[in-house]
């Protein structure tokens, strides 16, 4: 999702998508959540307890925020190079990372 939701900012700012209408834009990150979803979905139903899976839904759901994060950097680093990270958001993370911890226990 974080592609669908921020690459589009990315492709405005080269100016592909500075003349698509805003439809345009929508369809076009509609069509990058779908795939992602194709992932996520099946992943979830696997992974889901009540399907023979290992995960409960709050572990899921904390597990799909923290991966959606990282992706979010990494994204952010490479499609938004400007864009620096200081030492609140390493904060922020080690939170995170906390939030998993304790989930799991």
């Amino acid at each position: 999702m974080t592609l669908a939701w921020y690459g589009h900012l990315r492709l405005q700012q080269s100016g592909i998508s500075s003349s698509w209408p805003l439809i345009g834009v929508i369809l076009f990150s509609w069509g990058i959540a779908f795939l992602e979803y194709c992932c996520q979905v099946p992943a979830n139903r696997i992974g889901f307890e009540g399907n023979g899976g290992p995960f409960s839904l709050v572990q899921l759901k904390v597990i799909q925020e923290v991966v959606s994060l990282i992706v979010f950097t990494a994204i952010a680093g490479f499609l938004f190079q400007g864009q620096s990270l200081h030492w609140n958001h390493l904060a922020a993370f080690i939170c995170l990372v906390l939030a998993v911890y304790f989930v799991f226990k």
